[in-house]
């Protein structure tokens, strides 16, 4: 536990708590926002055809080859 000698250092280490925590509410609101956006259908979709479109060239590549 800390020990203050003055009201000064208190003041100073409720600013910066207070700091920290608005911070750290930032960084959460900041993480819902980008799991709102990566969990919408657009995104999803996108992902899908990506895969289908590199495991369908593997596919195609692979018939050439046989």
């Amino acid at each position: 536990m800390k020990h203050y000698n003055t009201l000064e250092e208190i003041n100073h280490d409720l600013k910066r708590y207070r700091l920290q925590r608005e911070i750290a509410l930032e960084e959460v609101k900041s993480i819902k926002y980008q799991l709102q956006n990566d969990l919408q259908p657009a995104n999803w979709l996108s992902t899908v055809l990506s895969a289908l479109k590199k495991y369908g060239i593997i596919y195609f590549i692979r018939k050439i080859f046989k």
